[in-house]
């Protein structure tokens, strides 16, 4: 069986999870609610406080759902009750963020500035402090979501291996490359 997909998951106190006839999880929290169609091959079942998965068969496809899906509604849980963060530095001279309501407005070194419209499910703070690198902070339920923003983010200005300049995670390891060195004689 899936190491993974036979983890029962544990649901907080103030979090509810229903399934319904066509196999839709919903989870409802503080943060928000989100809901995942599930396969119908995978069955959810909800005793008290505990959430399972099964899978009929022990076919490739069904013990790679098994552990997908269970993920799935794990991360749903999380993120319903403590929510998802994730930290994005902006490496590089004239490097500047502001954040003004859902669109955060980036300068990255190009003759123009980039105008983005972060989704409404995720909350986005842009802070500059002298002295150091500026913060892009990002807070969401949705771990898919998040995720999603932070590369599209990201790819505006990716990181370069000679300098380290451009949008790195927060405590991103950067392969630095030697750049050319003259010839000694």
């Amino acid at each position: 069986m899936s190491r993974i997909g036979k983890k029962p998951i544990t649901i907080p106190a103030g979090v509810s999870v229903e399934v319904n006839a066509e196999n839709v999880v919903t989870v409802k929290g503080s943060k928000g609610t989100l809901s995942q169609d599930i396969d119908r091959d995978i069955t959810v079942e909800i005793n008290e406080n505990i959430v399972t998965l099964s899978r009929p068969t022990d076919q490739k496809r069904h013990k790679a759902m098994h552990g997908l899906y269970r993920s799935l509604v794990n991360n749903m849980v999380i993120g319903v009750s403590e929510g998802f963060k994730k930290t994005l530095e902006l490496v590089g001279v004239g490097y500047k963020a502001v954040s003004q309501g859902k669109t955060l407005e980036l300068n990255l070194g190009y003759s123009h500035s980039i105008y983005f419209g972060v989704p409404a499910e995720v909350e986005v703070k842009a802070e500059t402090q002298k002295g150091k690198s500026p913060v892009i902070t990002l807070e969401s339920a949705d771990k898919q979501l998040l995720g999603q923003v932070t590369a599209k983010i990201k790819s505006l200005r990716p990181v370069e291996p000679y300098k380290g300049k451009g949008i790195r995670e927060e405590g991103q390891y950067i392969r630095r490359k030697a750049g050319k060195t003259a010839a000694k004689k």
